[in-house]
């Protein structure tokens, strides 16, 4: 399986998983339990005799699908070229970019939208290289390198980029979004993300203080929904 991001006209080739996956499976369940009226709660809480690791895996597969479609609406807007490096953060931060490795890497200042289109594609090479994310022909396989410390520390790295990726686009272009009627669905976006991170526990807590303010609120709707009174009412 391949992925892309926006090439110059702001257009995607379809992601899909292959059929009979093990990928295929887990997202099939989440697209389906979503469908079919479950609650948020029901969509991320990992499925009976499945892996965890894999559960992981496909998520961070699919949210960044889901951000990378959201983003593709702005990506060829003019004004992203407006902003300066240090511009378009979250208030009082400032998200920079690591360059290289080891001795070797440097961090620089960028704008937020290319802070965006640096995580996205970095996100995407991280999934295209079978090194990290195997394809899943070989179940077995697939599951012992999702189920090592390597993999685990990556997909946190993934989970945390894309929230700052949120952040950017919560705190810059929410307006604009909103303009084109896409508030809704950035909306149920972000609190299936955000859902799906509280019940992992994959984001630190100083990565959420810059957007405390609207994560609280789901935070909250997680937690209630997971009260024996909430689950009863379903």
């Amino acid at each position: 399986m391949k992925s892309s991001i926006p090439n110059a006209g702001g257009t995607f080739q379809p992601l899909r998983h292959r059929s009979g996956t093990m990928r295929d499976r887990l997202h099939g369940y989440t697209k389906r339990t979503l469908g079919a009226g479950g609650s948020v709660t029901e969509a991320v809480t990992l499925p009976p005799g499945e892996s965890c690791a894999g559960w992981v895996a496909v998520h961070a597969i699919d949210f960044y699908y889901e951000v990378s479609t959201i983003w593709a609406v702005m990506s060829t807007d003019p004004y992203l070229r407006s902003f300066q490096p240090g511009e378009g953060f979250p208030s009082g931060v400032e998200y920079r970019w690591s360059e290289g490795s080891g001795r070797d890497a440097t961090t620089v200042s960028v704008s937020a939208p290319l802070y965006i289109e640096k995580v996205l594609q970095w996100i995407v090479d991280q999934i295209n290289d079978e090194s990290k994310f195997p394809d899943d022909d070989d179940e077995q396989q697939a599951l012992r390198v999702f189920q090592t410390p390597a993999f685990a520390a990556l997909c946190g790295q993934i989970f945390r980029r894309l929230f700052r990726v949120y952040g950017i686009i919560y705190s810059s272009f929410f307006g604009t979004l909103e303009a084109l009627g896409m508030a809704p669905h950035l909306n149920t976006c972000f609190k299936h993300f955000m859902f799906f991170c509280t019940e992992f526990g994959l984001l630190p807590e100083r990565e959420v203080e810059p957007l405390e303010v609207l994560v609280k609120p789901i935070r909250k709707q997680y937690y209630m929904s997971k009260q024996p009174s909430a689950a009863s009412s379903k």
